[in-house]
């Protein structure tokens, strides 16, 4: 098995985990729903820029192969923007549970806490 084939069926489980959840109806799911999809894209950005080994990150004396440092810098920004999504999501959730009483994503109060509808 190769790295390549790893790597890509991470991202394809973390995508259909996060699309999963992101379709669901409670707040709860759909945060956890987001911040999976939002790893997913961290991999696949790191993925683009061409995964190797046993190299260095940035250049170094005598060595002319090295990775590139530029999805390095693109996932640490997109995991600090990552952290300030989740972050407003779950406080914009907390505010309409208060608010509604309810957890379900469209503000549905009729459906009991224990059943999800299908």
């Amino acid at each position: 098995m190769s790295l390549e084939f790893l790597i890509a069926s991470a991202i394809a489980v973390l995508t259909a985990g996060g699309i999963y959840l992101s379709l669901r109806g409670r707040t709860f799911q759909v945060v956890l729903g987001l911040t999976l999809l939002s790893y997913a894209v961290n991999l696949f950005l790191f993925a683009i820029g061409r995964l190797v080994v046993d190299r260095p990150p940035l250049f170094a004396k005598g060595v002319t192969d090295h990775a590139d440092p530029l999805p390095q810098a693109l996932v640490l920004t997109a995991i600090v923007i990552t952290f300030g999504m989740t972050a407003l999501v779950v406080i914009l959730s907390l505010r309409s549970y208060l608010e509604s009483g309810s957890d379900q994503v469209d503000g549905r109060t009729d459906i009991p806490r224990d059943e999800t509808p299908l």
